[in-house]
C-alpha cells in the first residue's frame, strides 16, 4: 500500500504526506455526504466529532488530535467555571498555543519542501474556539450597546461537551476552514433557523452547486499544476533573476503570485463542495423568481473578485472570506471605541493578528504590514475617485483605472513575502524591484492626508462606499 502510494503520488509530482493529506480531504465530500443520513441530534455531533478526529488521524497521525484538545479544552473550560473573562482568556491562551505550534514545527519551511502537519487545521480550530468564546462571553451581556453580528451569533448558554467537539471537529470545514459560528452549526444540527425546513419550502439541492466546485476545483488544480514548474520560488534567489530588466522580474512576481493563488482557489473549492454537500454551506434563498438556494457559508472565494478587485480594500470581502469575517468580527469591530471611527491602528492590529495566526516567518509579518498599507492606500485613490465631478467620466474612469492597476502591482509584490517567507528571500525579492510595491502605497498614504476632497464630498463619498 505504502509503494503503491509513493508510486501514485510521485507520478503528480507530490511527497506521500501531502498525497496522504490530499486523498483525507477530498474524503471529507463523501463523509460529509454520510452525516445527511445520521438519525437524532446526539448521533449527529458523534459522528461530527469522530468523522472529523479520524480523518484528522489518517492525515497527520494520532498527535493531531492531542494538539487540538488543548485549545479546545482551554475554550470549554473557561466557557464553564471563568465565563466572565471565557473570550480574553482562550484568546490568548489559544493564540499563544498555535504560537508555540508554528515555532516548534516551522511548518512553512515543511510546506515549502513538501511535507505537512496539522498546524493548518490547528489554525482553523483556534479560530472556532476563540469565536465560540467569545460568543459565550457575549451571551451575558446586555443586548443594547451589541453590534448585529454579537446579537446573531451571541450564546445564552454553555455548549454541551459533544456540541463543542462536533463544532471543533466537523470534518466539512476541519482542514481548510471556512470557519463558521457555533450557532450556525448547533441550527444546522437542529434544524432550526434557515435549516428548519418543515412547512416551509423543500431542502435546497445541493447537487449541483457541489459539481459546480467540483468542476472548479479541478480547473484550477489543472492550471496550478501547469503553471508551477514555469514559475518555481527559488529563481527570487536565482542568479539568472537578477540578471533580468526590472519590468521582466516584476512580471515574474505577478505570475508568481498569480500560479501560486491557484493551489488555494482549488483547496476552497474542495472545502466549498464538502460544505455544500453536508447542508452546512446553505446560507438562505435568493429574491429571485423561481427563489434558489445561496450557499453562501461555504464559499471561501470569488476568484474573479480577487484577479480583478477594483480596489484593494475589495480583497478581504473575496479572498478567504470566512476568516476575513472572523476577523472583522473579533478584532477589528472590537478596537474601535464607542462614538469614534475606524483608523489605521484598526487595520494594521487586525492585520497583524493575520500574521501572527499564519506563522511567525518575517514573510508574513512583512505581508500583513504591507496589506495595511495596501488597503490605506487604496481608500485614499478611492476618495480621489469620489470626489471627481460625475460630469468628468473620462478622469473618473482614470482614477478607477489607477486603483485597479495600483491593486494589481501591491498584492503580486506583496505576495511574494508571503510565498518565500524568509527575510532574506523577502527582502532581495522587494529590492529587485526597487521596494516599488511598499514606496507607492505610502506615498499615497502621505499624499492622502495632504490632498483632501471637501468635507461634503467625502461624506458623500462614504455612504456611497
Amino acid at each position: 500500500m505504502e509503494l503503491e502510494m509513493e508510486s501514485m503520488a510521485s507520478a503528480i509530482g507530490l511527497s506521500v504526506p501531502v498525497f496522504r493529506f490530499l486523498l483525507c480531504f477530498v474524503a471529507t465530500i463523501p463523509v460529509s455526504f454520510l452525516r445527511r443520513f445520521v438519525p437524532g441530534t446526539l448521533p449527529k455531533h458523534i459522528y461530527a466529532a469522530a468523522s472529523g478526529a479520524f480523518l484528522s488521524y489518517l492525515s497527520f497521525g494520532f498527535s493531531s488530535n492531542l494538539h487540538f484538545l488543548v485549545p479546545m479544552l482551554i475554550g470549554y473550560f473557561s466557557m464553564v467555571f471563568y465565563r466572565r473573562l471565557c473570550g480574553f482568556i482562550t484568546f490568548f491562551a489559544g493564540f499563544g498555543y498555535l504560537i508555540g505550534c508554528h515555532v516548534y514545527y516551522m511548518s512553512g519551511d515543511a510546506w515549502k519542501e513538501g511535507g505537512i502537519d496539522a498546524t493548518g487545521a490547528l489554525m482553523v480550530v483556534t479560530l472556532k474556539v476563540i469565536s465560540c468564546a467569545i460568543n459565550c462571553n457575549d451571551g451575558i451581556l446586555k443586548e443594547e450597546g451589541l453590534r448585529e453580528a454579537q446579537k446573531k451569533n451571541r450564546l445564552l448558554r454553555v455548549p454541551s461537551l459533544i456540541e463543542y467537539f462536533g463544532y471543533c471537529l466537523c470534518c466539512g470545514s476541519h482542514f481548510a476552514g471556512p470557519v463558521y459560528e457555533m450557532k450556525d452549526y448547533l441550527d444546522w444540527t437542529e434544524q432550526k433557523g434557515i435549516w428548519n425546513y418543515a412547512g416551509g419550502r423543500p431542502a435546497p439541492s445541493p447537487y449541483g452547486a457541489v459539481i459546480r466546485a467540483l468542476i472548479q476545483a479541478a480547473i484550477c488544480m489543472g492550471l496550478y499544476l501547469y503553471l508551477s514548474p514555469y514559475f518555481p520560488l527559488s529563481r527570487f534567489t536565482d542568479p539568472v533573476y537578477q540578471e533580468w530588466g526590472f519590468w521582466k522580474r516584476l512580471s515574474y512576481q505577478y505570475m508568481a503570485g498569480f500560479t501560486a493563488r491557484w493551489k488555494y482557489y482549488f483547496i476552497w473549492s474542495i472545502s466549498e463542495a464538502s460544505m455544500i454537500i453536508s447542508g452546512l454551506g446553505f446560507s438562505g434563498w435568493s429574491d429571485s423568481s423561481p427563489p434558489k438556494p445561496r450557499w453562501d457559508n461555504a464559499k471561501n472565494v470569488d476568484i474573479l473578485g480577487v484577479e480583478f478587485a477594483r480596489s484593494s480594500a475589495e480583497l478581504p470581502l473575496v479572498w478567504n472570506i470566512q476568516v476575513s469575517t472572523w476577523l472583522r468580527y473579533y478584532v477589528y469591530e472590537r478596537l474601535i471605541q464607542k462614538g469614534k471611527k475606524p483608523g489605521f491602528f484598526q487595520l494594521l492590529a487586525t492585520q497583524t493578528v493575520s500574521a501572527v495566526w499564519h506563522g511567525l516567518y518575517p514573510g508574513y509579518i512583512i505581508f500583513f504590514v504591507q496589506s495595511a498599507l495596501m488597503i490605506a492606500g487604496s481608500k485614499v485613490i478611492y476618495r480621489w475617485q469620489q470626489a471627481i465631478p460625475q460630469n468628468m467620466v473620462l478622469v473618473r474612469k482614470i482614477f478607477t483605472f489607477s486603483n485597479f492597476a495600483y491593486t494589481l502591482l501591491v498584492l503580486n509584490y506583496s505576495a511574494v513575502g508571503f510565498m518565500v517567507l524568509s527575510l532574506h528571500e523577502t527582502l532581495a525579492s522587494y529590492g529587485s524591484v526597487y521596494y516599488i510595491g511598499t514606496v507607492v502605497p505610502i506615498v499615497v498614504f502621505l499624499l492622502g492626508n495632504i490632498i483632501k476632497p471637501a468635507r461634503a464630498t467625502r461624506s458623500k463619498a462614504r455612504k456611497e462606499q
